[in-house]
């Protein structure tokens, strides 16, 4: 089997890369940062651009395209730290209007946990008496579902089949996959930051990257990207659940230990509040408790062993 991308798949990535880079740079998300808010205009731009239609037949207004071109757009979201419940909107696209348009923003308990609850339009499921809760990531704000501890049964909005979708039940490693996405998109992002740091920042005379130390850092974070990413895209074309539970587990060790090694690269700038590199690490954190857990996906793994 050939996993290598075609020249239509290289250039969707490319194109997605090019538009979050004019819809949500730097500043924007600083600004998304101390706003503390999802961008309503952003959030319809997406919708304009296909972000979640990606997956619709194009006869129901859809892009036509399927799951592994779905994962290579997520990957490129993760990358920039896109706010906002993406999966849910983007699995309800098709059956909840306005959601494949980007008018209306959906929202789905996973694990016990309820992203963008307040300013959701649409929630999936029973989520009554859901309880705010302080989240580390100041760009994902979350309610908790009560009795659940932060636990719950994974993410399944019952009845919503969008893009195709066989049957219910699979959604459920649909979101797993895509937010396993996310999480190489970001574990790619802090490898380049490493490395771009390491590359111009001098110490005794000389670039940081010149030890040997933090060499070993940076090749550790790109390996653990890379399989990361392997794992996921083979996932996407197999579609097979124990092989998407491997790959979030995967994703989810890299995005948190990238995260953390790039802000060890940094040094101590790395821990400052002007640095990107912890806002990294917080999604990364969230992530690991959204879709599926590391527990859950290791015994998942395990079982079909």
């Amino acid at each position: 089997m050939d996993f290598r991308l075609t020249e239509d798949q290289r250039a969707l990535r490319r194109g997605v890369r090019e538009l979050l880079a004019r819809l949500f740079d730097r500043e924007a998300l600083r600004a998304a940062v101390d706003a503390r808010s999802l961008d309503r205009d952003l959030w319809r731009e997406l919708g304009a651009a296909g972000f979640f239609a990606l997956r619709l037949p194009e006869a129901e207004g859809g892009v036509g395209l399927g799951l592994p071109e779905a994962v290579l757009v997520f990957e490129e979201a993760g990358r920039v730290l896109l706010p906002g419940p993406l999966v849910s909107t983007h699995l309800a696209a098709g059956t909840v209007p306005g959601a494949a348009e980007g008018a209306v923003v959906v929202t789905g308990a996973s694990e016990g946990l309820v992203p963008w609850l307040d300013e959701a339009d649409v929630v999936v499921g029973d989520v009554s008496g859901a309880v705010p809760v302080r989240s580390v990531d100041p760009l994902t704000p979350l309610h908790r579902l009560p009795g659940t501890g932060g636990r719950a049964h994974p993410f399944l909005p019952q009845g919503l089949r969008p893009g195709g979708t066989p049957a219910a039940e699979r959604l459920p490693t649909t979101a797993v996959l895509l937010t396993a996405a996310e999480q190489v998109g970001s574990a790619g992002a802090t490898t380049d930051m490493a490395v771009s740091h390491a590359r111009t920042r001098e110490q005794f005379g000389q670039v940081v990257g010149g030890f040997q130390a933090v060499k070993h850092l940076c090749a550790g974070m790109l390996v653990r990207t890379e399989l990361a990413r392997a794992a996921v895209w083979a996932a996407a074309v197999t579609g097979e659940a124990v092989e998407i539970a491997g790959a979030k587990l995967l994703a989810d060790e890299a995005a948190t230990r990238n995260a953390r090694d790039c802000l060890q690269v940094h040094g101590g700038m790395g821990f400052t509040w002007e640095a990107d590199v912890h806002l990294h690490l917080k999604r990364a954190w969230v992530r690991a408790e959204l879709g599926m857990t590391v527990s859950q996906a290791e015994e998942a793994v395990a079982a079909a062993l």
